[in-house]
């Protein structure tokens, strides 16, 4: 039995990782690495395997760094099964369909664009995957229910439990036995804060001999969850005090929900006016009806609210934009208001256009709330740089620029430990993926005084592991 990190080792994204046991190859993970444009290029297009000799594929949940190679895998060669659960089909089928469409839209810009300023030579930018592709990859699409242990084949056994991330996101256990032994690997997936306004607590882990733990936020901590509400409300009122925009890029599954929740509770207490208030997302308008088909993720509170009929999701001067004409019609409103669009990183979608849009006026202010990868237009932002390149223009950045993590859907530091303190049972070998190397290695060295008896590695890319 072997295990080999094909993505997400030292860095965020990209997840991927090959389990070889019991004759069979199953692949858990499949996402985009984002970064650079070449470099993400070339290593999104190129799989370290074929393919065509994958048996399974298992998915965590539907976040594109998780999922987003999906279809490129299908596209050259993958004939087998998708195992995730119910609200990860449902998600990725529009993940997929959306990302598939981005990178058709971005493609056909470019290539227009080089037209207009005479770059006649320039190469012509195709997509890595069509939503033709990517439909096909949802057709392999295999749902079970959380905490329902199933056999993919002959000695591997394998169970999601709940890691309060984002809707449907899980944890995975893989049971293997072969040849008389008993191995049990545990994937973390993206694990949750707890105490989340929506989705319930991350499940506990059991006993593993070794466990992927993602390291994220593994030398940091968040700001209190319970001083967000009122951050983002100093924030809203500090914007209409200059009578601007506050454009907020935020994943179109999670953040993108989360905020609206938040607006709606300020709202209702009268904490900030009743200002128009735009979700500019087709993707996070259809996310958010899955939401609704899923209640059995929701935490207490929330379930409480469906049963008075109050929509968390719902608001008067909240209004959902699908269409690209009503998206460009946001330009020219002059009066303040909040815009909410994807993506979160700000490498895809129509944030850009609002950033591009909104960028060089002083009035307005650009919430950042949560992680972007190195090299992304996102974290530029972030390090708030003087000047920003997007769609290979440059701008200077005069608008605000704020931070706010207390609504990561990331566990930090204090939270990965009270997820591993709160474990059933001792961890053999840990390996820590899905951070930065620094993030990786604080994380590393609390672990190793709190749970001595464990050996902690933090694997290169392609890095094996025999089991």
């Amino acid at each position: 039995m072997k295990l080999t990190i094909h993505g997400a080792a030292k860095t965020v994204t990209g997840s991927m990782y090959l389990l070889e046991a019991c004759g069979k190859r199953v692949l858990f993970e499949c996402g985009f690495f984002q970064g650079k444009r070449k470099e993400s290029l070339e290593r999104n297009k190129s799989f370290p395997f074929k393919p065509s000799e994958i048996d399974f594929t298992v998915l965590s949940h539907a976040h594109i760094d998780h999922s987003g190679n999906l279809p490129n895998l299908v596209k050259q060669g993958f004939k087998g099964p998708i195992f995730c659960n119910h609200p990860t089909r449902d998600l990725a089928a529009l993940m997929l369909a959306d990302s598939a469409h981005i990178q058709e839209s971005d493609c056909a810009y470019i290539n227009q664009h080089n037209q207009k300023i005479g770059k006649k030579n320039a190469p012509i930018a195709e997509p890595l995957y069509t939503r033709l592709d990517a439909q096909q990859a949802t057709q392999q699409f295999m749902s079970v229910a959380y905490s329902r242990a199933f056999d993919i084949a002959d000695g591997i056994t394998v169970t999601f439990t709940d890691a309060g991330h984002i809707l449907g996101s899980s944890e995975i256990t893989f049971d293997l036995r072969e040849g008389g032994r008993h191995v049990r690997l545990v994937f973390s997936g993206d694990l949750g804060r707890g105490h989340n306004d929506i989705l319930r607590d991350p499940t506990p882990f059991e006993d593993a001999d070794i466990l992927i733990m993602e390291s994220t936020y593994g030398g940091r901590l968040h700001e209190p969850q319970e001083t967000a509400n009122g951050r983002l409300c100093d924030i809203v009122k500090r914007t209409l005090d200059r009578r601007g925009k506050l454009i907020i890029p935020a994943f179109s599954v999670g953040r993108t929900q989360q905020f609206v929740y938040s607006l709606h509770e300020l709202t209702k207490t009268r904490s900030i006016p009743k200002i128009p208030i735009y979700v500019d997302s087709p993707l996070a308008i259809n996310v958010t009806e899955v939401f609704r088909m899923h209640p059995d993720c929701f935490n207490a509170a929330t379930n409480e609210m469906l049963r008075h009929n109050e929509n968390p999701f719902g608001l008067d001067n909240l209004t959902y934009i699908r269409s690209s004409d009503e998206s460009k019609a946001l330009n020219d409103i002059k009066a303040p208001c909040i815009i909410i669009s994807a993506s979160g990183m700000c490498e895809g979608g129509r944030i850009r256009h609002h950033l591009r849009n909104n960028i060089g006026s002083a009035k307005n202010t650009i919430l950042m709330a949560g992680f972007c990868a190195p090299n992304t237009l996102g974290a530029a932002l972030i390090e708030r740089r003087p000047k920003v390149n997007i769609f290979g223009e440059e701008f200077d950045v005069k608008a605000s620029v704020e931070m706010l993590d207390a609504f990561s859907a990331h566990a930090d530091q204090n939270e990965l430990m009270g997820q591993l303190s709160r474990s059933t049972g001792s961890m053999g070998t840990i390996l820590l993926t899905h951070g930065q190397v620094d993030q990786a290695e604080a994380l590393a060295n609390l672990i190793q005084v709190k749970h001595p008896k464990s050996r902690i590695r933090i694997p290169d890319l392609h890095d094996s592991l025999d089991l």
